[in-house]
């Protein structure tokens, strides 16, 4: 009787046992699943990738990249660093406006721009003195500038985002392209004011087609050109082409043929780049860079066209801190005054 009670007795502590083993199993095998999804989907250091964006503050345009500024960093959540390029004698009044107004909040970095650098490189073209200013080609120098990063993004100044910089971030580059740009024809909304204003959209626009080191190029006058005021760029491909050496060998040239800097798009920063990327660049959604709103005083976009758009441009000569230019409310929502009193708003009256 002893040894029956003794065999049934470990045969129940077996099934007990049996039992428990079940369901300890069952039960740690839910924290193995959340660990595999947990590793599946983004980590946190990946989602908060840092966004760099390289902005100029050149003298007597500092508002334009304080709104720039502005724009970009209430309309998202990403994790953006502000590379705010000026010369030795303007970085002070841009590091306090910063430091003084409600952009104090913002991680930034001021970076001075020598223009040594340019020393014999730029053409002297009196008809558009404004285009020949030093921070005009940081944009060439990015990878000097900015040592840190894969991807980069470059803003003109005259610009307001009204969209998520991040959407801009995410921009593919194709394998091999060092950048990617807005093409001139890639909207037709835009197509009507671009005709309105006589703005050129074609390489026939930028380069002398009766100099010989264009026509050698092989690159048709027709080719639609590209506006290099936004730019999402590859550093690490960017350095591997050499694509600051390939611009400022084309400067050099410029120089000494005069290849481009008096034809009718007057771009001297533009140019060098039409030459260097032609066939070469990935493209920007065209609704990231709506631009030529500063090439009329008067030449206006619909107000429902304006509101769908993600980054606004006033390239051109009319800018939205002057008078008269268009669509100055949509620019100045973003606009904080100089808490120096130094950049005042050129206004009807003022």
């Amino acid at each position: 009787i002893f040894t029956f009670l003794s065999v049934n007795q470990v045969l129940l502590l077996l099934l007990v046992l049996t039992v428990c083993a079940i369901l300890y199993n069952k039960v740690h095998q839910v924290p193995s699943a959340l660990k595999n999804e947990t590793v599946d989907s983004e980590s946190p250091e990946e989602m908060e990738e840092e966004i760099p964006v390289v902005i100029c503050a050149a003298a007597g345009r500092m508002g334009a990249a304080v709104a720039a500024i502005s724009s970009i960093y209430s309309n998202t959540e990403a994790n953006v660093l502000f590379y705010v390029v000026g010369l030795k004698t303007t970085i002070p009044h841009i590091r306090k406006w910063i430091e003084n107004s409600k952009l104090k909040e913002i991680k930034f970095k001021v970076v001075e721009f020598n223009p040594m650098v340019l020393k014999g490189k730029i053409r002297q073209d009196a008809s558009r003195p404004e285009l020949l200013q030093p921070l005009n080609f940081v944009r060439f120098y990015l990878p000097l500038l900015i040592q840190k990063h894969e991807k980069v993004i470059y803003l003109d100044d005259d610009i307001i985002v009204q969209g998520d910089i991040q959407e801009l971030y995410d921009t593919k580059l194709a394998p091999g392209h060092a950048a990617a740009f807005s093409d001139d024809c890639d909207l037709p909304s835009t197509h009507e004011i671009v005709r309105s204003v006589g703005m050129q959209n074609t390489y026939m626009g930028f380069l002398d087609y009766r100099k010989q080191a264009i026509r050698d190029l092989g690159i048709s006058p027709s080719t639609c050109s590209f506006n290099p005021g936004v730019i999402v760029a590859n550093m690490t491909e960017w350095k591997h082409q050499r694509i600051t050496k390939q611009l400022e060998k084309w400067m050099q040239r410029n120089v000494e043929e005069n290849l481009y800097s008096s034809t009718l798009g007057g771009g001297v920063a533009t140019s060098p780049m039409l030459i260097v990327f032609h066939g070469k660049y990935s493209t920007i959604n065209p609704m990231w860079h709506i631009r030529h709103l500063g090439w009329s005083p008067d030449t206006r976009y619909s107000e429902h066209f304006l509101q769908e758009a993600k980054l606004l441009h006033w390239n051109g000569r009319y800018k939205p801190w002057e008078y008269p230019s268009v669509h100055t409310d949509l620019w100045e929502n973003w606009f904080i005054p100089d808490p120096s009193g130094k950049f005042k708003l050129t206004r009807p009256g003022s």
